[in-house]
């Protein structure tokens, strides 16, 4: 099967089974493609349906939000859904002694939703080498 190339097929993909985590990945290598050709924003334009999880939820909104700030998108709408937001943090290692650092690394897509991450974490090896954008 193809990869997907929008996070809202991400969504629809992950709701009837597939692997979330992997479905990112390959969305990432999809959209860093789209980036060399132009056409990225359609990549991120979409609402993906809502997903069980909350915290994978709120994560399809950070990425989104990221990606357009990163790559100087035009930031999405349904990025900003109240549903889109955690109300406890959550932090993408169960190490205590890295808390402290994601929590000063995470980029403000990530941070206004409580999920506390690394500095770059949509790195992927298809990744444009590019100056970062503003975190605003």
């Amino acid at each position: 099967m193809a990869r997907p190339d929008t996070l809202a097929e991400v969504a629809r993909r992950h709701k009837a089974g597939d692997d979330f985590s992997l479905l990112l990945r390959e969305f990432l290598d999809e959209f860093y493609e789209s980036l060399r050709s132009g056409v990225a924003g359609g990549c991120i334009a979409d609402d993906p349906v809502a997903l069980d999880d909350p915290q994978e939820h709120a994560l399809l909104g950070a990425i989104g939000e990221h990606l357009a700030r990163r790559w100087h998108l035009t930031i999405p709408p349904w990025t900003d859904d109240p549903s889109r937001f955690l109300h406890r943090p959550f932090f993408t290692t169960t190490i205590e002694g890295l808390k402290a650092l994601l929590l000063a690394e995470s980029p403000i897509a990530f941070r206004r939703r409580l999920i506390f991450t690394e500095a770059e974490p949509l790195r992927r090896a298809r990744m444009p080498q590019r100056p970062r954008a503003s975190q605003g």
